[in-house]
């Protein structure tokens, strides 16, 4: 699958599926990005064939719901924009 990469500091793995045209989602983008963290991220609606298949499969197994947006920080799953968790899991080292 395709990830973007966006440069920071390095925090861990931290891995977001996200939608296009989702404002929660745009919201989670922009708090990680004011936090200075590297992260990689892929806007699942834009995916096609193989590939969007394999990412619903993906969120699937960490979020049944398969709702966005979907946050991964090394391992830990966040499902929504919960910014104060996404904050303390984010924090240093």
């Amino acid at each position: 699958m395709d990830f973007q990469t966006v440069n920071g500091e390095d925090r861990g793995d931290v891995l977001l599926y996200a939608l296009s045209t989702c404002g929660w989602c745009r919201k989670t983008r922009e708090l990680i990005e004011s936090l200075g963290v590297k992260y990689r991220y892929s806007y699942v609606d834009l995916l096609q064939g193989e590939e969007r298949d394999e990412a619903v499969k993906d969120i699937k197994e960490i979020n049944p719901a398969l709702s966005f947006p979907t946050l991964v920080i090394n391992g830990e799953v966040f499902v929504g924009f919960r910014e104060e968790e996404i904050k303390e899991a984010l924090k240093g080292g």
